[in-house]
């Protein structure tokens, strides 16, 4: 099945998002992310070619939320979950940092996920218990820094708190910092190493449900603001704490915690 998925989100990627890249027109939805045709038909292609795959339900970024909650709800057995384009807004701006994203989830856990960088060719996926891979390499793929102080981290900072945004701000405890715009492969960046530290204000099903299953696969470890286990939170939208290795993960989960306890300065 792993293979099967692999193939297909390859061929969708070839035949209806990169055909479109920097020549497609864009809308606005009703919570003002980005929609493009790419999107709607990668979408479509997917889940047809899917549903051939294993005839599970199939929840889309794009459905309606009422559509997905039903799907959600129909699919405790088996459930496809997937994120055609993220990182639209780079999609149509020609930024190189976005991708497709497919996950099955079973009991409301990942059990397969393939996440895709179709600009850089970057196939991403891990199945439960087998491990996690970059184009058959095992990931991680690079060693990661020491400890909080030295490390490299992807931070969005959208729907988190003022005292925690303001501590990063004022007095940052990692070297250095970036923020790309396509959760789904920052999840990846961090299994293979290349971030070593990862902070986001509030994702939704679709950006972490392959990511964090490939992350897990590749030994790291994650959690939300409020639950030690990442997979006890509200699935329609989580917070992440995320490293690859335990000692780095409870470094900087401490910082976030006692930055969250620090008020933000008055300005």
């Amino acid at each position: 099945m792993l293979n099967q998925v692999i193939a297909l989100v390859r061929q969708v990627a070839r035949d209806e998002v990169m055909p479109r890249y920097l020549k497609v027109a864009h809308s606005h939805k009703s919570d003002g992310s980005m929609c493009t045709e790419a999107d709607v038909a990668c979408q479509h292609a997917l889940t047809a070619g899917l549903r051939e795959i294993a005839p599970y339900p199939v929840l889309g970024e794009e459905m309606t939320e009422e559509e997905q909650t039903r799907q959600w709800a129909a699919g405790t057995e088996g459930l496809w979950c997937i994120d055609p384009i993220d990182g639209t807004s780079n999609f149509v701006n020609g930024i190189p940092y976005f991708a497709i994203s497919v996950a099955l989830m079973k009991n409301g856990k990942s059990i397969l996920g393939v996440i895709y960088d179709p600009v850089a060719d970057e196939m991403f996926y891990a199945e439960r218990g087998r491990g996690a891979f970059l184009d058959g390499e095992s990931l991680p793929i690079r060693t990661r820094a020491p400890d909080l102080r030295h490390s490299l981290a992807a931070v969005e900072l959208k729907r988190i708190n003022d005292n925690i945004t303001a501590q990063i701000a004022l007095h940052p405890p990692y070297s250095s910092q970036r923020n790309f715009g396509a959760s789904t492969l920052d999840w990846c960046y961090v299994a293979a190493g290349r971030f070593d530290v990862y902070l986001h204000g509030g994702q939704k099903l679709w950006d972490y449900a392959a990511g964090c299953l490939i992350l897990e696969e590749a030994g790291g470890y994650c959690s939300t603001l409020t639950h030690d286990d990442f997979w006890a939170d509200s699935p329609w939208q989580r917070a992440v704490i995320a490293t690859l290795g335990n000692d780095l993960f409870d470094e900087w989960r401490a910082w976030i915690q006692a930055a969250n306890q620090k008020p933000a300065p008055n300005v």
